[in-house]
């Protein structure tokens, strides 16, 4: 004996709800399928029939034409609640023991093993951490200067960067040293789509250079030299390049670290000879002030991190090569950041590190 299909009336309303729902974007699919059987069995259509049209079997179809029957349109939206123990998550333990303790035999808290811990899911675990920005895998290295005239320095260099003065040039120079002639012992594929390229982990050293530079903060082109070593010799005949490839009647204003070849004996008795070069030292442990550093960081992620080089020459050739491609359309780095709001971030650290040493 077959089963008798439920006859579904709609009021107007219920109607102007239903049809509603099946427009909407942000209701849960679930709720917008239910509206669209309980439409269908409002013109007559079967369970079965309803269920092919709609990509289900007949009983779900029939499931919801009865829960409307008993409970109307409300019904539709009520979800029913499913057995078993509440759901509990203790997500400020799980964020207590991220942040103040360590797993045994281990430095960091991994998904699994926080999971272990606090007897929850590898997932409960990521979405507490999504949630409270946590990233335990990931480390930010940092170092604050001692110098104890950083306040002053920092506002001289600065002061440079932001107002450089008039019939002057303002230059960032340092030397990037041990800059490695690498090949590889193997060829690698080249990138195509759906594969990335290779490379193989082991090389053969060459040798090394040192590339001397100095970048004028005011249109941004570097002047450079390359060197075996980053002597105080090879720092000299540096700054005689620098005296040699620029106007004659400009002050000099370099900022440079606190190596010991830029202070050597000879260099200082060679710019007492020229009084036109001004030094600016930086903070110790403040390499960030000079502006060139940024360019090394473009040079080696550009062209040397993943070239090939048969010889220290194929690497001195590419580096002269990306100079003289920097230098036919050169960008100066712009700084932005202030003195006084560099100090402030510096004196809030220095306060944090207090208190954890404390």
């Amino acid at each position: 004996m077959m089963r008798q299909t439920q006859r579904v009336d709609l009021t107007a309303e219920d109607r102007l709800i239903l049809e509603s729902w099946t427009r909407s974007r942000t209701l849960p699919a679930r709720q917008v399928e239910r509206a669209r059987i309980l439409l269908l069995a409002a013109t007559g259509e079967s369970d079965l029939s309803i269920g092919r049209r709609l990509g289900f079997g007949r009983h779900k179809a029939r499931r919801w034409r009865q829960r409307f029957l008993a409970g109307g349109v409300k019904a539709l939206a009520k979800e029913r609640e499913r057995p078993g123990r509440p759901r509990r998550v203790d997500s400020q333990r799980i964020v207590t023991l991220t942040t103040q303790t360590a797993p045994p035999n281990a430095t960091d808290w991994s998904t699994r093993l926080m999971a272990k811990a606090s007897g929850v899911s590898e997932a409960t675990v990521r979405r507490v951490w999504h949630k409270h920005g946590l990233k335990p895998h990931r480390t930010r290295s940092f170092k604050l200067s001692n110098d104890p005239l950083f306040a002053e320095k920092l506002e001289d260099i600065v002061g440079l960067y932001l107002s450089p003065p008039a019939h002057a040039l303002v230059l960032c120079v340092d030397e990037k040293s041990q800059i490695q002639a690498l090949e590889r012992t193997q060829p690698g594929l080249p990138l195509r789509s759906g594969r990335s390229r290779t490379m193989t982990h082991d090389y053969k050293r060459h040798g090394t250079t040192t590339l001397f530079a100095a970048l004028n903060t005011l249109d941004g082109t570097i002047l450079g030299r390359c060197a075996p070593r980053h002597r105080h010799q090879e720092w000299l005949a540096f700054l005689k390049d620098l005296d040699a490839g620029t106007p004659p009647d400009k002050t000099l204003h370099l900022i440079l670290d606190n190596y010991a070849t830029h202070k050597h004996a000879k260099v200082k008795a060679w710019l007492a000879k020229h009084p036109r070069f001004v030094l600016h030292f930086t903070p110790t442990s403040a390499s960030w002030l000079n502006m060139v550093e940024r360019f090394f960081r473009d040079l080696t992620v550009q062209r040397v991190r993943s070239e090939i080089f048969p010889s220290v020459e194929a690497l001195i050739q590419t580096i002269h090569d990306y100079l003289h491609q920097h230098n036919q359309n050169p960008k100066p780095f712009i700084w932005k950041a202030k003195a006084c709001d560099i100090l402030a971030k510096v004196t809030r650290a220095r306060a944090t590190l207090n208190k954890v040493r404390n």
